[in-house]
């Protein structure tokens, strides 16, 4: 359904997604996602570093529909329609602490770099959300710029908030642990000089690399918690999801006809479509599915529900370009963003 070309067990690609999903989950993502025919056609010798970003994007979007349930039901609707589904990008939020260093991990986006950029990624626009004190990064690929999925790396300025905000954001992310191994290390190292690494190292660094877009801070404190949501429900969601992909997008072909069918369907979209200033770019999205996590108390742990991880949907116009042909507007915008992120709102 989805692919370029049709999809081989014995691809790369393949090969690598189901060391970490297994195979039936390897089969059907290769087979949901539109996927460029280059990136299958590697099965011997060294993974490129282009095959192990689309590996990457495949396994997080996965974790995203495990952990995101309205996501899920779309995306089933689009395999019984046979509709492929165009990955556009993954969207991760991160925290600057006052002191550098977010505990073990490097400071805010820092943290992601570190991998995207070995993979091929570079920093392709900043984009200022002052409504939020948070700054965005946008990381397109060198070699595939629109059949790779972008990531949208945010992060939260905790220096732009309260001396007790502030206090409450060094207590919880300050405890943050570095997952990165050596042998991932190792594969970044590779990809990095080379552009390609060993399948062997490749393949064992990929379920580490994955797990980085986690939740490597502590359980957070009740107190704690309830003074960043006071002043930023991002950095709440933060406190209780952590690097996680906060949306995965889908690139269609009219995101106001996309949104009007799924608000048919009584899913819980958002009620107004996102503009860009140019208005070459379009965005809206499923709000946030309810999870439950758990807090410390004096008393010892508790739940409660709060805001998870949701589904956005946008459309890129052609734009013209001086040096050529007209091509996709990869760009995003700080008004949309801003938009977007109120569905992670609590309550």
């Amino acid at each position: 359904m989805g692919t370029e070309t049709a999809v081989s067990s014995d691809s790369h690609l393949f090969r690598m997604i189901a060391l970490v999903a297994g195979e039936p989950a390897a089969a059907d993502i290769l087979d949901t996602l539109r996927i460029d025919g280059a990136l299958l056609a590697g099965r011997t010798g060294p993974v490129a570093r282009s095959v192990f970003a689309m590996a990457l994007n495949a396994v997080l979007f996965l974790d995203l529909l495990r952990r995101a349930p309205t996501a899920a039901a779309y995306v089933a609707d689009q395999r019984r329609l046979r509709e492929p589904i165009t990955f556009d990008h993954g969207a991760l939020r991160t925290v600057r602490l006052s002191s550098g260093p977010t505990g073990a991990l490097p400071a805010g986006a820092e943290s992601f770099a570190r991998i995207l950029e070995p993979l091929g990624y570079h920093l392709a626009g900043v984009y200022p959300l002052a409504k939020l004190r948070m700054t965005g990064y946008g990381y397109a690929h060198r070699e595939f710029p629109e059949t790779l999925p972008q990531f949208f790396v945010s992060e939260l300025h905790a220096d732009r908030f309260s001396a007790d905000f502030q206090g409450a954001a060094a207590r919880l992310f300050g405890s943050s642990r570095d997952p990165l191994t050596e042998r991932a290390r190792l594969a970044l190292e590779s990809f990095a000089l080379q552009g390609e690494s060993d399948f062997a190292c490749a393949a064992a660094a990929l379920p580490e690399i994955a797990a980085a877009f986690g939740r490597w801070h502590d359980t957070p404190q009740l107190a704690d918690y309830r003074l960043l949501l006071a002043e930023s429900d991002e950095a709440a969601w933060i406190a209780t999801e952590g690097s996680v992909f906060n949306h995965a997008t889908d690139r269609v072909a009219d995101v106001s006809v996309t949104a009007n069918t799924q608000r048919a369907l009584g899913r819980p979209i958002k009620d107004v479509v996102e503009i860009s200033a140019a208005g070459s770019v379009r965005q809206t999205a499923f709000r946030a599915d309810p999870v439950v996590r758990t807090f410390r108390t004096e008393g010892g742990l508790m739940e409660m529900t709060v805001p998870g991880s949701f589904y956005e949907f946008i459309s890129r116009d052609l734009i013209e370009r001086p040096e050529g042909d007209p091509s996709l507007d990869l760009r995003f915008d700080s008004s949309n963003a801003q938009g977007i992120f109120k569905m992670t709102r609590a309550g």
